[in-house]
């Protein structure tokens, strides 16, 4: 073993929420006894896309003699618990990791201005020279609508949405996250269309009371199925969990639950 830097998780400051394991793509984190613990030092390449989705600061990078990251069976330990897809999760995040710097101290990662510590919030140029040209500003011989809107309620975000609206019944519930409709410019006809939608953000918003008001939405028995719409970044992955876990509270069997993932690029992933 030589040094290297890997993750180190604090306990004492750890809630066991579970988002840091969402944000791992290469599942070297569980949740144990109520703990974040990492399962295999080989399974942790030491970049921490894990820390932006910690709530608590209860992860960090430290070098330290470990045993080295070991790609090939990382993929065969993915593919075996958790099939293809996390396979291919954690090849787009090595793939981000060669276009990005090497992680910092754990104090520069904290405060850096440009969301150093958080892959979430890292500054990036989309779309390069190709860009569109801005379009006319308002009020300047556009139409008052170019394309036609697909959201059928008011109001959209979570806190405030009442659970027993009557937009929920019979149509499938789209759980978003709140960049998702900036990114992506296909969200109305692609997911809007026919659903409810409610949208939340599960790193900046005051998260606390969401799981329990989506259960009570998800109570409604003609709801078929939800739909979380989410960003590629890590800490977008806890949209999913509460919503899985919203789904359990609610009491139904039935319910089904599924994940697409929107590009930084507005694609699905």
């Amino acid at each position: 073993m030589s040094p290297r830097k890997i993750i180190q998780i604090d306990e004492a400051k750890c809630n066991g929420c579970g988002q840091c394991v969402t944000g791992c793509a290469e599942g070297a984190l569980a949740i144990v006894d109520g703990k974040a613990r990492l399962v295999r030092e080989t399974y942790c390449d030491g970049f921490g896309d894990c820390i932006g989705a910690c709530p608590t600061g209860a992860l960090t990078i430290v070098e330290r003699e470990a045993a080295q990251f070991d790609p090939e069976a990382t993929r065969a330990f993915l593919r075996q618990t958790q099939g293809e897809a996390a396979v291919r999760r954690m090849d787009e995040a090595n793939v981000r990791h060669e276009r990005t710097p090497a992680p910092r101290s754990p104090a520069a990662l904290r405060s850096a201005p440009s969301g150093g510590g958080c892959p979430g919030s890292m500054m990036r140029t989309l779309g390069g020279p190709a860009a569109s040209a801005p379009a006319a500003a308002a009020g300047t011989g556009l139409p008052p609508r170019v394309n036609t809107p697909e959201l059928r309620q008011w109001p959209v975000q979570l806190h405030l949405v009442p659970p027993g609206a009557p937009w929920f019944q019979g149509r499938e519930l789209v759980v978003m996250s709140t960049c998702a409709p900036i990114a992506s410019a296909d969200v109305h006809w692609r997911f809007l269309r026919g659903r409810s939608v409610v949208v939340a953000c599960p790193k900046l918003d005051r998260t606390d009371p969401y799981e329990e008001k989506l259960a009570a939405i998800l109570a409604e028995p003609t709801i078929p199925r939800v739909l979380v719409v989410r960003m590629e970044v890590p800490c977008c992955g806890g949209l999913a969990r509460m919503t899985r876990a919203a789904a359990e509270r609610s009491g139904r069997t039935d319910l089904e639950v599924r994940e697409v993932v929107v590009s930084l690029e507005g694609e699905v992933m």
